[in-house]
């Protein structure tokens, strides 16, 4: 079953169960799907599915620590609920240690020996790991690993 697909049946669900946290989410989500298949004027695969997902959970994350940092926890804990409705999309996130096991067999498999080759060790690793991996995460430790 294509996300899509599973999005519109949670969608039904949802109205049936009443549930207006995962309802709104899920709309929120279908607005974006279709606006990248305007703005693109192509179907959305699951892969790009999985990389708008990707896009709104960090938006969001963003949003609850600013709101956090504002005093306004009722809006950072509407945030964090939407975070887990969307997570639920999402392919499982590979642990911290898969993260550096794959960024020291990245960086051995190019070879890198400094900073100035961290664009060639990212574009292998992004390949490897989008929607994996959150790539700031990857960028941090990959930094630490080429100026070691």
């Amino acid at each position: 079953m294509s996300l899509k697909t599973q999005l519109t049946e949670d969608m039904k669900t949802a109205m049936r169960a009443k549930d207006q946290v995962s309802l709104s989410t899920i709309r929120l989500i279908n607005a974006a799907i279709k606006q990248f298949e305007v703005d693109e004027r192509t179907e959305a695969d699951d892969a790009k599915v999985i990389s708008i997902l990707t896009k709104m959970v960090k938006q969001r994350k963003d949003s609850a620590k600013i709101y956090t940092e504002a005093g306004r926890q009722d809006l950072a804990d509407k945030e964090n609920a939407e975070i887990e409705i969307l997570n639920r999309y999402l392919p499982q996130m590979i642990s911290a240690e898969e993260i550096k096991t794959a960024v020291e067999a990245a960086v051995a498999e190019t070879g890198a020996s400094g900073m100035a080759d961290m664009g060639k060790v990212m574009g292998v690793l992004k390949t490897r790991l989008a929607g994996k991996a959150d790539m700031g995460e990857v960028n941090k430790v990959l930094k630490a690993a080429l100026t070691a």
